[in-house]
């Protein structure tokens, strides 16, 4: 139990290792990662034999930016035989905690891809015999830790367990989402993405639900601003180009042709924040503070654009500086992301937890 294994976006693996490395480190776990370009994944070799558990169970996997998906990696099988890889797993298999729930995955490679639907036919009947060897609860448990098959190739897999309490929930780390024919733009599937990520699933009815009121900064055509209004929101969307008819004809938008960096609201009944503006990033985090500080909104979602290097600085220095900048206030929690949907950027979410629990839920 000396690896962890981190799942990224293909290209993205030095910013994971680099981060991994870094988050193991001050938790004094050394040790170092191997990783591969455009593989979508990385290994961190821990010193200690059980440094690989224990960050599994401690390092929390929210705080992880690049990570989708982090899990102990228990064995690693190569050379499986294409007739039979069941009998080799059962048996490398043997003395793992029992676990309650079994994912077959890959990469999120074009490699991968191509064992994708291997990996839904070998689900089934791997998960009978892992079963039947004491290796798997009888029926679903989500409270016991969760078995991966990480298939690299056909015949080499990485065997491997997460923490229910500190993992990804999603298949391959991935929330599978539709892109609505309706929206405006495909950057609406990265605020979608956000909810799912950020926002527990058992709030959505006090979170994000009618009667609560947004604010889209650098809004056009709306393909932030149409989550909002599929909620039943009403947004005041702040862009000088032109939003999307489709979304000015629910009469839940009123759209101010003014400068984002400028525009601020004349009550303070404003509950979501949302910005997906290509701008540099420190203005982005000074425009955020401003809001938040001001108490002008409770909660808020927005892109970090990252440079073609260093990126893995550049976003712990900007979150750094959000945090030293909101400290003057304080109580509020940051977390980001680099989602399935983000490209160069990485998505920020910021609220007080104290504020959001005075929520009532909806009647």
């Amino acid at each position: 139990m000396k690896q962890l294994l981190i799942y990224c976006r293909p290209g993205f693996e030095k910013e994971a290792a680099a981060e991994i490395q870094d988050r193991a480190g001050q938790m004094g776990c050394p040790g170092f990662a191997r990783a591969k370009d455009d593989s979508g994944y990385v290994v961190y070799e821990c010193f200690q034999p059980e440094d690989g558990d224990l960050l599994a169970r401690k390092l929390p996997f929210r705080e992880l930016i690049f990570a989708r998906q982090m899990l102990v990696v228990w064995a690693e099988l190569n050379d499986l035989p294409l007739d039979d890889r069941i009998a080799p797993l059962v048996g490398a298999a043997e003395g793992m905690p029992l676990c309650g729930d079994i994912r077959v995955e890959t990469p999120d490679t074009n490699e991968g891809k191509e064992l994708s639907r291997f990996c839904r036919k070998f689900t089934v009947p791997a998960r009978q015999a892992l079963r039947g060897k004491g290796v798997l609860t009888r029926a679903e448990a989500r409270n016991r830790p969760t078995l991966h098959l990480f298939f690299t190739a056909n015949n080499r897999v990485m065997l491997g367990y997460s923490y229910s309490y500190n993992q990804s929930p999603f298949h391959m780390g991935i929330p599978r989402l539709r892109f609505p024919a309706d929206a405006p733009s495909r950057s609406s599937l990265k605020l979608e993405e956000a909810f799912h990520v950020f926002i527990p699933r058992e709030e959505w009815d006090t979170r994000l639900t009618s009667g609560l009121r947004g604010v889209d900064l650098g809004a056009a055509p709306g393909g932030w601003t149409y989550q909002l209004v599929a909620r039943g929101m009403m947004v005041a969307a702040i862009d000088n180009g032109p939003m999307a008819q489709s979304l000015m004809d629910t009469g839940q938008v009123k759209h101010y042709r003014e400068d984002g960096f400028k525009w601020r609201p004349s009550r303070k009944n404003v509950y979501w924040l949302v910005c997906d503006m290509v701008e540099k990033p420190a203005r982005v985090v000074a425009l955020m503070a401003d809001w938040l500080l001001a108490e002008d909104c409770q909660e808020a979602i927005f892109n970090l654009k990252l440079p073609m290097k260093k990126r893995y600085a550049e976003a712990v220095h900007n979150l750094q500086q959000l945090q030293e900048k909101l400290d003057q206030l304080g109580g509020f929690q940051i977390q980001a992301k680099h989602l399935y949907h983000d490209r160069e950027e990485i998505t920020v979410h910021v609220c007080q937890p104290r504020k959001v629990a005075k929520l009532e839920p909806k009647a």
